[in-house]
């Protein structure tokens, strides 16, 4: 069987983190969801066989797309404030790109557990992530959803009001992407 490579970026498909809020003052506090809008992965195949995986996310592609909860809607300036506090726990400027590296890949009944290495903030960790694969007749879907602790990765969850309200440690970060069949 012959060996092909996917390459997939944000044309075709989301990178969402979502923030949780906690302390005394969280319900002031807004549950963000946030996009990651420039990123690249790649997929090795050898026939239908996943060999091979990569993702790199650019740190100044975020963006922030709503928030629930609060004492009032996320205005358009709040969400420029949130995403400024954002690019500063990420230290954006020091450590422009998020990457992880498929060491290990697994099949399982719906898809495929990948083992490696995820890079954040200048911090290596192990990771593992399931992903699912499912057939849509003309595509493939590729998706998955997992947590990252910030604290993991030397990061300090955004906090104010002397840490009455700050954003939770663990993230959920969901992916899903969509690619044509071939032939």
């Amino acid at each position: 069987m012959a060996a092909k490579e996917w390459t997939l970026d944000a044309s075709d498909g989301r990178l969402l983190i979502h923030t949780g809020v906690t302390g005394r003052a969280a319900k002031m506090g807004h549950r963000l969801t946030i996009a990651m809008t420039t990123w690249l992965a790649t997929a090795q195949w050898s026939g239908d066989e996943l060999v091979g995986a990569e993702l790199t996310v650019d740190v100044e592609s975020l963006q922030v797309l709503k928030g629930e909860g609060g004492i009032k809607a996320l205005s358009g300036p709040e969400k420029a404030l949130a995403r400024s506090n954002a690019l500063k726990v990420f230290e954006a400027e020091r450590f422009p790109q998020i990457d992880f590296r498929a060491n290990d890949i697994a099949q399982t009944g719906d898809g495929y557990l990948l083992t490696g290495t995820l890079e954040i903030h200048g911090v290596v960790n192990e990771c593992s992530v399931s992903v699912r694969v499912e057939d849509l007749g003309a595509n493939w879907r590729l998706s998955c959803e997992t947590e990252v602790r910030q604290s993991d990765f030397d990061m300090k969850p955004y906090s104010m009001l002397m840490g009455s309200m700050k954003v939770v440690d663990s993230v959920a970060i969901s992916f899903t992407a969509e690619r044509e069949k071939e032939g």
